[in-house]
């Protein structure tokens, strides 16, 4: 029983990191938007047991002002695997975004886009799902070498920035999709209020979605 799960799972991992190099060719990495971003939405999921609760905030920039907020739960099906989130976070996220699509100007996720092993993460999977510019925004590094200038090498190529502020420990920026890294870097940097570490909308997502972890009965 235990050899047959670890060969399923082995399979389960194979397969989504052979899609994740085949969406890997399909990350624009050019400036897609045709304007200024106005609604700019963040996305997260906290988990209690074996439930997920995803959040997403999608919030107008210009007034700093929530337009709308989404949560929703949900039973998880993968187990959490460094590299391969997008297993367990991506269908929650897809959920919940689905009413607030045609609003969101950039997406904010809290992962990781190119900045990744193999140069797709959830936030550019999910981007290139929903042809979205995404940014990719990580607390912890998975991978790469931080130089001087905090852009960060993945194989001799800059996949991301390091972006510190305030005092506050290092968040890690890249692009999801449709973005380049300098566009990436000035929306997240644009957004994180003062004495914050996390651009907004996404530190709100990431707020709302524990507390329906927190106050679950799950």
């Amino acid at each position: 029983m235990a050899s047959s799960f670890r060969t399923a799972k082995s399979g389960v991992i194979a397969k989504t990191k052979k899609l994740q190099e085949d969406f890997s060719k399909l990350v624009v990495l050019t400036n897609t938007l045709s304007k200024e971003p106005i609604n700019i939405c963040g996305i997260d999921v906290a988990y209690r047991k074996n439930v997920a609760f995803c959040s997403a905030v999608l919030m107008n920039t210009q007034t700093m002002k929530i337009v709308k907020e989404i949560n929703e739960s949900s039973l998880v099906t993968n187990p959490y695997i460094p590299g391969y989130l997008m297993l367990r976070e991506s269908e929650s996220l897809l959920s919940v975004l689905k009413p607030v699509m045609s609003c969101i100007d950039v997406l904010l996720i809290d992962g990781h886009g190119i900045l990744h092993p193999r140069k797709c993460g959830l936030a550019s999977y999910v981007g290139i799902l929903l042809n979205l510019p995404t940014i990719g925004v990580a607390k912890s590094l998975l991978c790469g070498v931080i130089r001087e200038d905090h852009s960060i090498l993945v194989d001799g190529v800059i996949c991301g920035f390091e972006l510190i502020r305030s005092n506050k420990k290092p968040i890690y920026i890249s692009v999801g999709h449709g973005l380049t890294l300098d566009a990436a870097v000035n929306i997240a940097y644009s957004l994180i209020l003062p004495k914050e570490r996390i651009p907004e909308p996404l530190r709100l997502a990431d707020r709302f979605s524990k507390n329906q972890a927190r106050n679950s009965k799950t």
